[in-house]
């Protein structure tokens, strides 16, 4: 477990901007590939948000405003059996980040979260609202996301909402609720590489609690597995589904590396 693992990371060359091009940016180095050594010991596989958020069926309205659901579902059967078998046969560190604690109290893994790391910081301390900012709130939730003849499914969903079946966290391992959380694991178990799995990569995994934009300013390196993650799309980027690329070169250029699932796998089993 404490030799490194040699693995081939994706990274991104943001240099040089080339001046005699029509578009200077076009001169930057873009995707490259080399490999680098990572460490076993200090770094954790995270599995953040994996939601069963029912079917179509049962939740329309929650489907029609998170399109990218059935991308979560196909990725939880199809990769994540594949990813969390490496992980646990290695004897990886895996934790699970999820959106509350409702349907993760009886996990041991959870309560180990909870010990360590103590009571929660005071909240931060807000701006007063005012019936104008009411009112832009009120309407960005009709008119902008989720709808407001969408957010009754929601609600309904998210009352019940559970860990997706292939992502249920399996024995010790660490399941948080925010960064505060999973700060206290890293620090515990000297894990100081995340390597994010999950849903979605632009959103969730760099901005929510325990997401790589609060963990990279404790000094953890975030780093995220290519296969393993989809993004929120726009109606634009939908079909090629563009905002996944942006937001793994984000992640490249920002946070960490970008590993491919085969590697990965190939990697932790060496």
């Amino acid at each position: 477990m404490n030799s490194p693992m040699k693995l081939r990371a994706h990274y991104y060359q943001q240099f040089d901007a080339d001046f005699d091009r029509e578009v200077p940016g076009e001169g930057y180095g873009g995707w490259k590939k080399t490999e680098l050594e990572i460490s076993r010991e200090h770094t954790a596989v995270v599995l953040m948000h994996a939601w069963d958020c029912g079917t179509r069926g049962q939740y329309p309205g929650w489907h029609r405003a998170v399109e990218y659901i059935p991308r979560a579902n196909k990725i939880s059967r199809s990769v994540f059996p594949r990813l969390l078998a490496a992980v646990r046969a290695s004897g990886f560190r895996l934790y699970h980040i999820v959106g509350s604690a409702s349907y993760c109290q009886g996990y041991p893994g959870y309560r180990r979260a909870v010990d360590l790391a103590g009571p929660r910081p005071p909240r931060l301390e807000v701006v007063k609202s005012d019936p104008v900012l009411d009112n832009l709130k009120k309407f960005r939730a009709e008119q902008v996301f989720p709808g407001s003849h969408n957010t009754g499914d929601i609600e309904r969903g998210w009352k019940v909402t559970d860990f997706l079946p292939e992502a249920r966290p399996a024995g010790e391992e660490g399941v948080v609720e925010d960064g505060h959380q999973l700060f206290a694991l890293c620090k515990a178990d000297g894990v100081n590489h995340l390597v994010y799995a999950g849903f979605a990569i632009n959103w969730c995994l760099l901005l929510s609690p325990g997401g790589m934009h609060e963990m990279s300013r404790r000094g953890v390196m975030c780093s995220a597995l290519r296969q393993a993650v989809t993004a929120v799309e726009s109606k634009e980027t939908a079909r090629e589904e563009l905002c996944k690329e942006v937001a793994l070169w984000r992640v490249a250029v920002a946070f960490g590396f970008v590993f491919d699932l085969d590697d990965f796998i190939r990697g932790l089993l060496s």
